[in-house]
């Protein structure tokens, strides 16, 4: 009995060492003598990396140059956007999805939208939610994970489909001209800092005051001068929004209209009078989850009162289906995905075979999807609008097409062009109007939603 227990003993000795073997001396010498069994192999490949960006040695010149940018089924699009530096590619991808309705109902030769009207508000209807949210949050301490991650990301210019659904539903939308963009607005890690900096300090106000003797009332009435307090740094960083303007439009053939005096909410529904943000499906391919299941993600939004992100998750083959339908029928969508992935922003392609890193350095990675989501190794950080897609003789996706909005100098004169399987890999959300979708699909958006905390590696913004 006693020698079976001294086993035991020792076994559990023997598995502590095995996972808590500090790199000693003795440790480092055996890499060190590792290495040299194969050191005069990695000398080419030592002197290239010191030299030159990784990505410069790792282009993979086998598909260099070989994807074309023709596609046998596109909307109809013009002209390319720049979000400049700043994190707003889903207020962009959202307004630019509007914009060729626009274009064409009015016939113009092109036109914007002022994000920097949106921008606004979305700041400040962020503000509230974090706010309310740490008032909501006040009797818990102050390591407890939802406070703790409520102080980390009290603010930011990042959002998805539903956060630009949420704001253009409460305000409106204005032409560019109407509230043009500002230094601040262009470049937006300056008003992020310091509206951080300000909506932390309020919520430790408010939570002192919560855990106090205060009244609900004497609460609402800190927090009111808290948020108009936001309002005015928010107008000296913007500029302040307009409550009504004037507005003609010219067409393509230079005739020239006459000023209406418009509201935001007025020139949205008029613009867009069949415009419903009920009319739209938001899909996810995670393969780390359950498929067939709809999820929603706590505080995934900036409007109080607003719609968080709630998706169906499904398998991006069903996904590919509904998008290619809508692109059929001239309707660009939401999109968004792990843009950094095997970008080569010269020539602006997706390709999972742009660098061969594994060739270069010797070493594989293994991780599939699934696996690249939970450990945080990928996941959707840029919106763009989907727009087009190449298929075989079957009608078989091949590649498509992303609108962006880095600018016309980026990528394929502002265009990113993506393989079928580079999708497979690296999209993950989609926006598609209920149009395009089977009813099978749709009956499953009844079921009731499975609520993931706001650290969820899904909660990643799109910037």
């Amino acid at each position: 009995m006693k020698k079976t227990i001294l086993i035991i003993v020792s076994s559990l000795c023997c598995s502590v060492l095995a996972y808590n073997q500090s790199l000693d001396i003795q440790t480092i010498e055996k890499i060190r003598a590792e290495y040299k069994t194969f050191a005069g192999d990695d000398i080419a490949i030592r002197n290239a990396l010191s030299n030159n960006d990784i990505k410069s040695v790792a282009l993979n010149r086998d598909v260099c140059g070989k994807t074309d940018n023709n596609f046998k089924y596109r909307v109809k699009v013009s002209g390319i956007t720049d979000q400049k530096s700043s994190g707003r590619c889903w207020m962009f991808t959202g307004l630019n999805s509007l914009r060729p309705m626009i274009i064409e109902s009015a016939n113009l030769s092109g036109f914007e939208f002022s994000t920097n009207y949106l921008f606004f508000w979305d700041m400040l209807e962020k503000s509230n939610l974090f706010l309310e949210a740490t008032i909501q949050n006040a009797n818990k301490d102050i390591s407890d994970k939802t406070v703790e991650w409520l102080f980390k990301n009290p603010i930011g210019d990042g959002g998805v489909w539903n956060s630009f659904a949420n704001i253009i539903t409460k305000y409106g939308v204005v032409p560019k001209t109407v509230m043009p963009e500002t230094y601040h607005s262009e470049n937006t890690s300056w008003l992020n800092r310091i509206l951080s900096r300000k909506l932390r300090e309020y919520g430790l106000k408010l939570r002192e005051l919560r855990n106090s003797k205060a009244t609900d009332i004497q609460v609402s009435q800190e927090k009111f001068k808290m948020i108009s307090e936001i309002y005015r740094l928010l107008v000296l960083f913007l500029g302040e929004p307009p409550v009504e303007f004037s507005y003609r439009f010219v067409d393509k053939d230079k005739n020239i209209g006459e000023f209406v005096t418009y509201t935001p909410l007025d020139f949205l529904k008029q613009m867009f009078p069949e415009y419903d943000k009920n009319d739209y499906v938001m899909l996810m391919n995670d393969p780390s989850r359950e498929y067939y299941k709809v999820y929603e993600i706590e505080y995934d939004r900036n409007v109080l009162e607003g719609q968080n992100w709630r998706f169906l998750n499904l398998p991006a083959d069903e996904i590919k289906t509904f998008a290619l339908n809508s692109i059929k029928n001239n309707e660009a969508m939401y999109a968004s995905c792990d843009v950094g992935k095997q970008l080569n922003k010269d020539d602006g392609t997706l390709d999972i075979n742009n660098y061969d890193f594994e060739s270069l350095l010797g070493t594989k990675f293994g991780m599939n999807k699934a696996e690249r989501i939970k450990t945080f190794d990928s996941g959707s950080t840029h919106a763009m609008l989907l727009i087009a897609c190449d298929t075989d003789d079957s009608d078989k996706p091949v590649k498509w097409q992303f609108e962006n909005s880095w600018g016309a100098s980026y990528g394929q004169n502002g265009y990113l062009t993506f393989t079928d399987d580079w999708f497979d890999n690296y999209m993950f959300r989609l926006v598609i109007n209920k149009k395009f979708i089977d009813e099978k699909t749709l009956k499953l958006l009844d079921q009731k939603a499975i609520m993931l905390p706001p650290w969820d590696p899904m909660f990643m913004a799109d910037n």
